[in-house]
């Protein structure tokens, strides 16, 4: 019988995985959201600390916290009033990324699409651990990942 692993006071806990969860997060909602989404990240983390009984896989854990606060905060975006100055005439169609930038492609991805292709390709997390921190099946992460690169291409093309 193997022993699990201590669970480490959280200022360790907090010092071992912020530089990876702030990482993921700058890409995920973009530079400006991250520090905000970060201490929510975090929060929620040291809400949940004190009941757990192992240390091991404490990295997935938070990242799984940083998925959902990433998702979280794009359906919350999403339904925030845009400030505009004149109301216009017709309907506003939001234009495709034509810079060449691909972080404003990255950007425009679904939220879903955008947190699996970051873990797969900033973090370089197995589909089954992207699985896991989304909270859905390997095949559900495998398929966000696909429609993601592909949206990529499309719009980079």
């Amino acid at each position: 019988m193997t022993q699990a692993a201590r669970i480490p006071p959280f200022q360790q806990f907090l010092e071992a995985n912020r530089r990876t969860v702030h990482r993921f997060l700058s890409v995920a909602v973009g530079p400006h959201d991250a520090d905000d989404v970060f201490q929510e990240t975090f929060i929620a983390a040291l809400r949940a600390y004190p009941p757990l009984r192992k240390g091991d896989l404490l990295d997935r854990w938070v990242l799984r916290i940083a998925s959902r606060k990433a998702i979280d905060h794009h359906r919350a975006a999403a339904r925030r009033p845009i400030a505009i100055d004149e109301i216009p005439d017709q309907g506003v169609v939001t234009a495709e990324p034509r810079d060449g930038d691909l972080w404003s492609a990255v950007r425009s991805l679904p939220p879903r699409q955008r947190i699996a292709v970051v873990h797969r390709h900033m973090l370089d997390r197995p589909y089954v651990e992207i699985a896991d921190m989304m909270g859905s099946t390997e095949e559900t992460a495998r398929a966000n990942v696909y429609q993601g690169i592909k949206r990529l291409r499309e719009l980079m093309g």
